[in-house]
């Protein structure tokens, strides 16, 4: 029996929502699939305890959640809030103190799905998108000055290391090694960012020249969105910046038909700390509570998880549920183009997950 520890934090907005039909579709899965089973326990850390408590998550948190196997996490974000506030005092607080440094992102035009893009151009989205997690614009360096004055000025500093550039450029090689293509497109901006763009060029052109099986090109990250949008089958795994591949992997995520279906993993590929899972669409406020929220982005990254935690079965067998529904039609939320609720597409899911694992199906 494989006994996963997960520490489920649904946060704000329609995290709780899309979280909690995850884990219904991940109960479901334990049944089904011998030998695997779960032991959740909620945290409910994010706004609302903030309201309470003054911060996002208790002092201790990262001591609570480090000793579990990994973390399924729904969003972050409140309406009456500031973002820098909460954001910073849950997720990337999570992200950055266990130095969850690669993010990855994939996207493919589920079938059924029907994406913004010619048919014949939204069947060749194939993507992984690796992101560094930890540096670029998102480091936290910076600060304010002067402020209420005319003079107040507010700096935020893209911090590049060495180090850094060459464990996430190391992490991206190997897992397009392992693609059957072969492929890695390196995004820059070096032409105009000519410090610490420059210094990614160098230090990723060092590392790949470790990986000689490995066809790589490199592409300035404006010319990148055109790439995405006009030959989406020349890309297969993407490496970019913080910042570059949060902006890069929305537009994918609404190339291959919704924010809604976005998966992310945030992996610390040592393993010494729990990795943590969750879609990408955010806490969603207009829909907040309606009922309405697309689960399928929890439910891919659930996959994710599972792949994580050495359950590759149980992954694809979450996977192939998740296109038997898309496929058939029957059961879209809204954001896809259906009129199916939040619960109506968590059944439809569990029942194809049954359906997969009978006798005979």
């Amino acid at each position: 029996m494989s006994l996963h520890k997960i520490a489920v934090i649904g946060g704000d907005g329609i995290g709780p929502e899309v979280v909690e039909a995850g884990v219904k579709v991940l109960e479901t899965l334990a049944d089904v699939e011998p030998g695997l089973a779960f032991d959740f326990k909620r945290f409910d850390w994010g706004s609302d305890y903030y309201r309470r408590n003054g911060r996002m998550m208790p002092q201790d948190g990262l001591a609570q959640i480090e000793g579990f196997d990994a973390i399924y996490f729904g969003s972050v974000g409140d309406p009456n809030l500031p973002d820098d506030i909460t954001l910073w005092g849950l997720r990337l607080a999570i992200c950055q103190g266990f130095d969850q440094y690669a993010n990855v992102r994939p996207t493919r035009l589920l079938p059924g799905l029907t994406g913004p893009l010619r048919p014949e151009l939204g069947k060749q989205i194939d993507w992984v998108i690796v992101r560094e997690n930890s540096e670029g614009e998102y480091a936290g360096v910076g600060g304010r000055a002067h402020r209420g004055l005319p003079i107040e000025v507010g700096m935020d500093v893209a911090v590049f290391t060495r180090t850094g550039i060459e464990r996430i450029a190391r992490f991206a090689c190997d897992l397009a090694m392992s693609r059957p293509r072969k492929l890695l497109t390196v995004v820059t901006k070096s032409n105009a960012q000519r410090h610490g763009m420059v210094l990614w060029d160098e230090v990723v052109r060092e590392v790949v020249r470790d990986h000689p099986g490995l066809t790589v090109d490199w592409m300035l990250v404006d010319a990148m969105t055109q790439r995405m949008v006009n030959k989406p089958g020349s890309i297969d795994t993407v490496l970019a910046t913080n910042l570059h591949a949060d902006i890069l992997s929305d537009l994918a995520a609404a190339l291959g038909g919704s924010l809604g279906i976005g998966s992310t993993s945030n992996i610390d590929p040592s393993r010494n700390r729990p990795s943590m899972f969750e879609p990408i669409h955010g806490s969603a406020f207009d829909i907040t509570g309606k009922g309405v929220a697309n689960p399928l982005g929890s439910f891919w990254t659930a996959s994710l998880m599972l792949d994580h935690l050495g359950e590759q079965a149980a992954s694809r067998r979450l996977m192939v549920a998740i296109e038997t529904v898309t496929g058939r039609g029957e059961f879209l939320s809204p954001d896809l183009g259906g009129a199916a609720n939040t619960a109506e597409v968590t059944a439809a899911v569990i029942a194809a997950l049954s359906g997969v694992n009978s006798p005979g199906s």
